[in-house]
């Protein structure tokens, strides 16, 4: 069985099999043969939420400084982001939280959706019904589906499960806030030193390149190209054990935007504004969500810094050209969820 078969399905039927088959015994990889509907529907649940658990990262809390620290404390002396809005550096202290090292997978938002007895969205374009087809690349959704999700995962674990906040985004993917400038398993981007062509270029060694998007495409028999979304733990995760969090899709954050949030946050544990506040084109004039991480890498010019912030309509919207209307946008969306805990989760 290949990754995107078995990554996570594998542990899933373990983790189902061995609660019943302790207690009653049965052959590997079968349910026994009077176990009822719901018996076996409670223990799938409980297989998925072993599972879900143990892909968390504990996340140990602690101080840093949150914002563009390029000037102050990068090699180069120079700012990361020349927007406003990842400004001024500011300092944030965070209790300490655990974090799903991969984003949300299809396989996974799939069986959300089947317990729940609903369906994959059928308005978002054929490119997304495509990339929504592998089991293992991030699921695409918009940020009240996000939420719901991570919501419904308190209700199953009861666990306080969330979408992280922008504060608690940032200090992961730079390793508990260390100054990272992305988030690989070293900071830096590394590729091969293949010469760029029309046909061919180079790959990811730590982080994805658009060749590395185009070769999956063509693998599964995609015409996505250079907009591939990538199995979840396809490269090195970054020195605290999380994954893909430069690249393979923008994440959705707990917090609404302000542009001048980091000049009122305050000192602990921040949640973002206490209400709606922002919204222009770019949200297509609705109040916007924030969104870090980046959706496609681009290494070779940059790109996914732990630093920049994203802001969207948390319905997906994006204006549309012309007189063609709204835009519904989610194949570059994605989200993972954090469990809001000051302790490691057994």
């Amino acid at each position: 069985m290949g990754l995107i078969q078995g990554f996570f399905m594998g542990k899933l039927r373990a983790a189902i099999v061995l609660p019943v088959c302790l207690m009653v015994g049965c052959e590997e990889g079968a349910l026994p043969s009077g176990a009822t509907d719901s018996n076996a529907a409670s223990q799938e649940l409980h297989g998925f939420i072993q599972v879900v658990k143990s892909n968390l990262v504990y996340v140990e809390g602690g101080e840093f400084l949150m914002g563009d620290y390029g000037v102050q404390h990068g090699p180069e002396r120079l700012p990361y982001d020349l927007d406003k809005d990842s400004k001024p550096l500011h300092k944030v202290e965070l209790s300490s939280y655990s974090i799903n090292k991969y984003k949300i997978a299809n396989e996974e938002f799939d069986f959300y959706l089947k317990v729940n007895g609903l369906a994959l969205r059928q308005d978002a374009g054929d490119d997304f019904n495509v990339v929504s087809s592998a089991p293992t690349t991030p699921a695409h959704m918009d940020w009240f589906e996000a939420e719901q999700y991570c919501g419904w995962l308190a209700k199953i674990s009861n666990l306080p499960f969330g979408l992280p906040t922008e504060a608690q985004w940032e200090y992961a993917a730079r390793s508990r806030g260390q100054f990272l400038m992305v988030a690989t398993n070293d900071g830096t981007y590394k590729i091969t030193e293949d010469s760029a062509t029309e046909y061919d270029g180079p790959r990811g060694i730590n982080i994805s390149t658009t060749w590395d998007r185009r070769a999956f495409a063509k693998e599964l028999g995609w015409k996505t190209q250079g907009l591939t979304p990538l199995p979840v733990d396809r490269f090195p995760p970054n020195p605290l054990g999380v994954y893909a969090m430069s690249d393979n899709g923008f994440e959705w954050i707990n917090d609404w935007y302000d542009p001048t949030y980091y000049q009122y946050s305050p000192l602990q544990d921040p949640q973002g504004p206490d209400r709606p506040i922002y919204k222009d084109a770019i949200s297509n004039d609705k109040y916007a969500k924030v969104l870090r991480g980046v959706d496609y890498a681009n290494p070779m010019w940059g790109g996914g810094v732990n630093v920049h912030r994203y802001y969207k309509s948390p319905d997906g919207t994006e204006p549309g050209f012309s007189n063609l209307g709204d835009q519904l946008i989610l194949e570059n969306k994605t989200a993972r969820c954090v469990v809001n805990s000051p302790h490691p989760l057994k």
